[in-house]
């Protein structure tokens, strides 16, 4: 009986202990579960945060390769235009230096012949010289044609001033006016005085005759007229009809000849 009495005793204090631990476990159950739910937070947490670091991680090196493939990729493509661009650069001054060697080679051959264009300069050159030979001695001519005028002039109107003044001319008693005594040689109106004859005008002549109104000087000279209307001696005339001629066209062909022939 003791001894099932004790039974019981122990019985008793080890359900009342139960219930004590239970109603304590139960208590501190809310502050367990939230330590827990926080713990679990905290790890799920790192865990995502450490998945995330790696995923970016991953990330970043996927877009640095795609990056610097596409980068390389452009790079070549630009690359490729320049070369292209220098190769046609370098294609059209090529084109542009034979283009200009042909067209050089075209004008100076075809169009502007040097050779041709040197000889055609010395056959002009030729010809000058002597076009201005044959001007020169047409100019030479045509002076002494006109001294040779101005000379007849000259001395047709001594000869007329002679006719209108020869009643001046001195004689044997009395001494003219151009015969000084105070010279030892006359004058040359003097001499030209004692050389025109005086005659007496009888008929009306005609102006085209060698005189006139009759009156000639001893010099063959003629007057029809005042000094100003005196016609050309027969000597312009022939002076005339000696000039050289002016070259003609065999000349030239003889000209090109020989320069053609050098």
């Amino acid at each position: 009986m003791a001894d099932l009495l004790k039974l019981k005793q122990q019985v008793e204090e080890f359900k009342s202990e139960y219930y004590n631990r239970n109603r304590e476990a139960e208590v501190n159950r809310k502050k367990e579960t939230q330590a827990a739910i926080r713990i679990q937070c905290w790890f799920r947490a790192c865990r995502v945060r450490t998945y995330i670091r790696h995923l970016n991680k991953k990330a970043i090196i996927i877009q640095k390769a795609w990056r610097g493939f596409a980068a390389r990729a452009h790079v070549r493509q630009m690359v490729k235009a320049a070369y292209f661009t220098m190769k046609m650069n370098f294609y059209n001054d090529m084109a542009v230096r034979i283009q200009k060697t042909w067209r050089g080679f075209y004008y100076r051959t075809y169009i502007h012949y040097f050779y041709a264009r040197k000889r055609y300069l010395q056959q002009i050159l030729m010809k000058n010289e002597l076009l201005r030979k044959e001007l020169d001695e047409i100019e030479k001519a045509q002076t002494r044609e006109k001294e040779y005028l101005e000379a007849t002039k000259e001395q047709k109107m001594k000869a007329y001033q002679a006719y209108r003044l020869h009643h001046l001319i001195s004689t044997k008693q009395v001494p003219g006016v151009f015969n000084s005594p105070y010279r030892q040689d006359p004058e040359e109106m003097e001499l030209l005085l004692r050389q025109v004859r005086y005659q007496v005008p009888t008929s009306r002549v005609r102006r085209d005759s060698g005189c006139l109104r009759g009156r000639c000087d001893s010099m063959g000279l003629s007057f029809s007229g005042p000094p100003e209307s005196q016609s050309i001696s027969t000597k312009t005339r022939e002076l005339r009809t000696r000039l050289p001629p002016i070259g003609s066209k065999k000349g030239k062909a003889k000209i090109t000849q020989t320069v053609h022939n050098r």
